[in-house]
């Protein structure tokens, strides 16, 4: 696929996703002005909580918006290179998930005979999930679509490379980032390991049952973010020993996707969960969400686990993009792994 092609279909893919996000925002302008559409059970939520909770995640997806529109326009290529992939990556870990399990736990709903909370209509009328999972799916794919084409734009040059051509950074240099990248892999692996059995309904330790109730979509998404952790943890693998057996033969372009998505996948739906629990339970004392004991730890460790991979891409990115490519890529900057 040639630039213009490239350009074309980034542009229209954003554009799809700036009107994906319109629903979503709509929605959720409506709850903090205070109208009730679509909600079923009011009192179950206070107030002020449900418009806090709603300003933030209104402001979430507007920045998603903003992104989108933003990789629709020329001046889009020439931004900061952290300008975009910082709340891309955040908008990775966040809509990836949700991509994966509402199709895949409705689907097993269906099958098992299990409840569905999403069909209930106990909380929230059921044309609220449809209306707003179905515009996360499309904001998702063409939003992360948009990105793929932006980032083959700009590094499409090393994307494509094996890792095994990869120049190699200098042995400080990746002495380093493997002293911080094999422990935060090892970490991603084992706490997929955890999300995956407890989605299945293992027990792994008395800290297990301060778990919330789960429903099938709910354990389904703890399989689905074990499994992406796990995937994470084999892509930064391949990226800090990129000359190992079969791994040089990968195009440099799939472990990076594994370690962006499976960081990101810990980072947004554990790290930042638990982070929001601890707040809540340092502000009104109740104590009532799982932030002791094994469930505790596991979201501690998954914020730790992901800011240490944002990290190391983060200062790789800035290295390796100051590195001009030889004269055969003129204009181009190469990125290198870790």
């Amino acid at each position: 696929m040639n630039t213009d092609q490239l350009v074309g279909r980034q542009v229209l893919l954003g554009r799809v996703a700036v009107a994906a996000c319109a629903p979503y925002l709509l929605l959720k302008l409506l709850w903090v002005l205070g109208h009730d559409i679509g909600i079923v059970d009011v009192g179950r939520v206070g107030r002020g909580t449900w418009i806090a909770g709603n300003v933030v995640t209104f402001l979430m997806d507007a920045v998603a918006a903003a992104i989108a529109y933003t990789l629709t326009r020329p001046s889009g290529v020439r931004a900061p290179a952290w300008l975009l992939a910082l709340p891309l990556w955040m908008a990775s870990g966040l809509l990836t998930p949700l991509m994966i399990t509402v199709p895949t736990g409705s689907a097993v709903a269906a099958l098992t005979g299990a409840a569905n909370p999403m069909a209930s209509g106990d909380f929230l009328e059921p044309w609220v999930y449809v209306l707003v999972y179905g515009a996360f799916i499309v904001e998702g794919l063409t939003l992360l679509g948009a990105f793929w084409c932006y980032a083959h734009q700009r590094w499409g040059t090393l994307l494509r490379r094996r890792l095994e051509s990869v120049p190699a950074p200098a042995p400080g240099v990746r002495a380093a980032r493997r002293l911080l990248g094999v422990p935060a892999a090892v970490l991603l692996a084992v706490l997929g390991i955890v999300d995956v059995l407890w989605g299945l309904g293992v027990p792994t330790g008395p800290g297990a049952a301060a778990l919330p109730a789960r429903s099938v979509v709910t354990a389904t998404s703890g399989v689905v973010q074990g499994l992406l952790a796990l995937a994470g943890a084999a892509g930064l693998a391949a990226l800090l020993f990129p000359r190992w057996g079969r791994v040089r033969r990968l195009r440099t372009r799939v472990p990076l996707a594994l370690a962006w998505l499976g960081s990101a996948t810990v980072f947004a739906w554990g790290g930042t969960m638990w982070l929001s629990w601890a707040v809540a339970d340092a502000l009104t004392g109740d104590g009532s969400a799982p932030t002791r004991g094994l469930p505790g730890l596991a979201g501690a460790l998954e914020l730790v686990a992901g800011l240490v991979v944002l990290c190391l891409g983060s200062l790789a990115l800035a290295a390796e993009t100051a590195c001009p490519v030889p004269s055969s890529a003129p204009g181009r900057k190469r990125v290198g792994t870790f």
